[in-house]
């Protein structure tokens, strides 16, 4: 199981890098609201399949969790769990509760 606290830091950590692969320096006050997809995003479309591969890539580094977090049920479900970072921390913890059962 990984707390929500840990899911955060490595969606944080995660986008941080990716900004950092584009030489483009992060926002200071990334926090649970800071959006992805849509109005306001931080991030373009290749950012966000950026952050989501890093995000996987984290997960088994750190974790040993292997999970597919764009997955049919993730681009189906009527709201994106990648719309900000806190409803992408709250879609890592279930994926890593699901690749745990």
């Amino acid at each position: 199981m990984i707390a929500r606290s840990t899911a955060v830091e490595i969606v944080v950590a995660s986008l941080k890098e990716v900004f950092a692969q584009v030489g483009t320096p992060a926002p200071d006050n990334i926090n649970d609201d800071t959006v992805f997809v849509g109005n306001d995003a931080v991030i373009d479309s290749l950012g966000v399949v950026s952050l989501i591969v890093e995000v996987e890539q984290r997960l088994e580094g750190e974790h040993g969790i292997s999970v597919t977090l764009a997955n049919d049920k993730a681009m189906s479900a009527k709201n994106s769990p990648f719309r900000t970072v806190g409803v992408l921390a709250d879609h890592v913890i279930a994926m890593a509760q699901e690749a745990a059962s």
